[in-house]
């Protein structure tokens, strides 16, 4: 499988057939050591959670995040926080810290979704639950 491409400053047009969309994805591949964030990958996931059932996305993103090792992890955080400071208006941050804080927030994200879909034996526990997280 060849890996897609990305460049820096191409978010939010990051998906192939782009040429910066292909060197995105292919430095992020390359980056991060795991291919479950590749569109070819998580296509399905994505429209699936569009249409409410975001647990097959959750589980995909927290498994790419888990394979990572730390020199891994900042590295994709530099391809990541690249392609975020040249597409938006950020504070005077680093792109390694900004792409880490977007990986906290996703890995963070689909930990709210597993746990939110976890089923309570009662329903009174699910809706204390859900307005637990929803009052954050």
């Amino acid at each position: 499988m060849r890996p897609p491409a990305i460049s820096s400053g191409c978010w939010p047009r990051c998906l192939p057939p782009t040429k910066a969309g292909e060197r995105f994805w292919s430095d992020l591949w390359r980056s991060s050591g795991t291919a479950y964030l590749l569109p070819v990958n998580i296509k399905a996931p994505v429209l699936r959670s569009l249409a409410g059932e975001g647990t097959a996305l959750a589980r995909q993103i927290l498994s790419a995040v888990d394979e990572m090792t730390a020199p891994q992890r900042v590295a994709a955080g530099e391809v990541i926080g690249q392609a975020l400071v040249e597409s938006d208006h950020l504070p005077d941050l680093t792109t390694q810290v900004i792409g880490e804080l977007w990986l906290q927030d996703l890995e963070l994200t689909a930990w709210r979704v597993l746990h939110a879909d976890r089923r309570s034996d009662r329903p009174a526990g699910r809706k204390a639950f859900l307005d637990a997280w929803t009052s954050v």
